[in-house]
């Protein structure tokens, strides 16, 4: 057998485990709590409208790669087409947090799970009717930790309400205790 095929596999094999030991960030495992604010968006055959949203958020890290994440989230006032009456909706959900860490400090994630969400249409000649739900809820995000405290993240989640599609492109800080 020939050393050159050997040398390169050994080469190729320490390079690997090079690259997953510098891959193993240390996601700090504990609670977890923060905030975010960005656009809420609906694009939708009554609504197509944008407003500032705003979450609270809490979680579990289990270890570097799971955690389980509940949040509120307020939406914000969405104008529907014509534009006399407004659409206004908030949600409860919890989601299970897959991190994917890319350096000691960048990482990736994908959430996944449930809320219930409350809407409240307002308009001046019918009055408020309110309609509510359970449905699923999904995103991904990038998230940069400053120190085993304090990381700032970037994420894009979509809460389906029955057959209506809510965006939500926001920047959030966590802190860790």
């Amino acid at each position: 057998m020939s050393k050159t095929p050997l040398t390169a596999a050994s080469v190729l094999a320490l390079a690997l485990g090079a690259l997953s030991l510098n891959a193993q960030a240390a996601e700090p495992v504990g609670f977890y709590a923060g905030a975010g604010v960005g656009q809420s968006m609906v694009d939708e055959y009554f609504a197509d409208d944008e407003d500032t949203g705003y979450q609270v958020f809490g979680g579990y890290q289990f270890n570097d790669y799971f955690g389980l994440e509940a949040a509120w989230t307020d939406f914000g006032d969405v104008k529907l087409t014509g534009g006399v009456s407004k659409l206004e909706a908030d949600t409860l959900s919890l989601t299970a947090v897959g991190t994917l860490p890319f350096t000691d400090n960048f990482s990736a994630y994908a959430k996944a799970g449930f809320h219930s969400w409350d809407a409240d249409v307002r308009a001046p000649e019918v009055g408020r009717a309110s309609t509510d739900g359970t449905d699923p809820t999904y995103g991904l995000g990038l998230q940069y930790r400053f120190n085993d405290a304090f990381a700032l993240r970037g994420e894009y989640s979509r809460f389906e309400m029955d057959d209506v599609d809510v965006d939500l492109a926001q920047i959030q800080v966590r802190f860790d205790f």
